[in-house]
C-alpha cells in the first residue's frame, strides 16, 4: 500500500487508476475531460502510469495509445462514449439475441450434453472487438513508451483457471514481476485480448483465452486494486471511481417480494466492481495514517522503508442507477425486453442496468456528471498534479 523509500525518484510519477463498471466507466471520460481542459494545449499524458481494468482498461489503454497529445487522446474518448449505442458493443439485433437465448434454453434442456457447443455467455461482443480493432493502433503503445510519454500501462483480468488476479503491464524499463496472494504481475506487450479480457463480465460475455488460461472481468478478486499503480512506480495516486454517493443507499424496509434476478446480479455486479476499490482505499487511508505517527529521521535514515503515498479519489455526486433508471427506455426493444424479464426495468434492479445501458444519452449524462464533478475540484486536481 506504500511504497519503498529509494523505489522512486525524487518526483514522484503520478498513477491513474481506472476501475471497472462496464457503461458506468462513461464517467471516467467526463474527468478526464476536465482534466484536459486544465492542461495546457497539446500536452502530453499527465499520468505516467496508466491502470485500467474491466471498461476502465479500455480508457487507460485509449490514453497510452494517444499520450503524445493528451486532448487529443481525451477527445477521442470523449468522441466514441458519447456516440455509444448497444449495438457498437453487443450484438442486440433480434436474431442475435433470439439465437442466444435459444442457445442456452437448448443448453439447459438437454442438461449440457452439448459438450463444447454449450453457450459460454448471454451476449456476443463481436462489434466491440471489431470496434477496438477500428479505434486502437496497440503498436503505439511500445511508441509512447519509447518516447516517455507513459512509463507504465497495465490491463488487469481474472483467471477461471488459477483464480488469479492477473495484471499484464507494459513498461519502459524491465520492472520485476510480482507474486502475492491470489495476484500476479506479468510483462506482456498489451494488445486488444487483454481488453476483452478485462472487460468480460461474468456470464454477460465471453471469456477470452490469453495463453494457457481463459480470463474474464479484471475486477474479480481484485483485492488490491490500487497495488499495481505501485509496483509500476507511481507514487501518487489519482483514482477515478464509479460508485456515485447514493449508490446502493436503499432505506431499509420491510420486503415481502423475493428478490429479482436482476437485483441478485446488481448485488453480485457492484461487489465485483464497486467494492475492492472502497476497501484497498481504507487500508490505504489507513497505512499513511500509521506512518504519519513515526518520527521523520526514521524514515529518511531508512529505519522505516515505507513512504505514506499521496491519493485524490474523483467519484460521482449522484447515484447512478437512478440516472440509468431515466435512460432505460434508449434501449434497443429486443434488450429492453430481455432486461425486463430479469426485473433490470424495475427500480431494485437498475444497478444491473446501469452496466449494460452504453446508449449515448446515458453516457453523455454520465460524461456530464464527471466533467462537472470535477470542474468544482480544480484548485485541487491542479495543485495534486503540478505539485513538486
Amino acid at each position: 500500500m506504500a511504497w519503498r523509500v529509494g523505489s522512486q525518484q525524487a518526483q514522484p510519477r503520478v498513477g491513474l487508476i481506472l476501475a471497472g463498471g462496464g457503461a458506468r466507466a462513461a464517467y471516467q471520460v467526463g474527468v478526464l475531460k476536465a482534466i484536459a481542459r486544465m492542461r495546457a494545449p497539446a500536452a502530453v499524458n499527465p499520468f505516467p502510469v496508466l491502470c485500467g481494468t474491466s471498461a476502465g482498461a479500455i480508457n487507460a489503454a485509449a490514453l497510452a495509445i494517444y499520450s503524445a497529445d493528451f486532448q487529443n487522446a481525451v477527445s477521442r474518448l470523449v468522441s466514441v462514449w458519447g456516440n455509444f449505442t448497444v449495438d457498437k458493443v453487443f450484438r442486440s439485433d433480434f436474431w442475435g439475441i433470439a439465437s442466444s437465448g435459444a442457445h442456452w434454453f437448448a443448453a439447459l434442456m438437454l442438461g449440457g450434453v452439448m459438450g463444447r457447443y454449450n453457450p459460454s455467455s448471454l451476449f456476443d461482443r463481436t462489434p466491440l472487438q471489431q470496434l477496438l480493432s477500428r479505434y486502437m493502433p496497440f503498436e503505439q503503445i511500445g511508441t509512447a513508451i519509447e518516447a516517455g510519454h507513459v512509463h507504465a500501462l497495465s490491463i488487469t483480468a481474472s483467471g477461471y483457471t488459477t483464480g488469479q488476479s492477473v495484471t499484464f503491464y507494459q513498461s519502459a524499463e524491465p520492472i520485476e514481476p510480482w507474486d502475492r496472494a491470489i495476484r500476479v504481475g506479468c510483462p506482456a506487450q498489451i494488445g486488444i485480448e487483454h481488453l476483452m479480457a478485462s472487460s468480460a463480465i461474468p456470464f454477460l460475455f465471453e471469456a477470452i483465452k490469453i495463453n494457457r488460461e481463459y480470463f474474464g472481468d479484471g475486477s474479480m478478486r481484485q483485492i488490491a486494486p490500487i497495488s499495481p499503480a505501485l509496483h509500476l512506480g507511481a507514487g501518487k495516486l489519482l483514482v477515478i471511481g464509479v460508485r456515485g454517493s447514493d449508490d446502493d443507499g436503499i432505506d431499509r424496509e420491510k420486503i415481502i417480494e423475493y428478490p429479482s434476478m436482476a437485483q441478485i446480479a446488481g448485488h453480485a455486479l457492484n461487489s465485483i466492481f464497486l467494492d475492492s476499490m472502497e476497501v484497498d482505499l481504507e487500508r490505504l487511508q489507513r497505512i499513511n495514517r500509521t506512518l504519519e505517527t513515526v518520527p521523520k529521521k526514521y524514515v529518511a535514515d531508512g529505519t522505516v522503508s515505507l513512504k505514506p503515498v499521496e491519493t485524490l479519489v474523483i467519484s460521482p455526486s449522484r447515484d447512478i442507477s437512478k440516472i440509468a433508471q431515466q435512460h432505460s427506455h434508449h434501449l434497443p426493444r429486443t434488450v429492453r425486453y430481455f432486461l425486463r424479464g430479469l426485473g433490470a426495468l424495475n427500480r431494485d434492479g437498475t444497478s444491473l442496468l446501469s452496466y449494460l445501458l452504453f446508449e449515448k444519452a446515458f453516457c453523455r449524462e454520465l460524461i456530464a456528471l464527471g466533467y462537472a464533478d470535477t470542474i468544482k475540484r480544480r484548485e485541487e486536481i491542479t495543485t495534486f498534479l503540478d505539485a513538486q
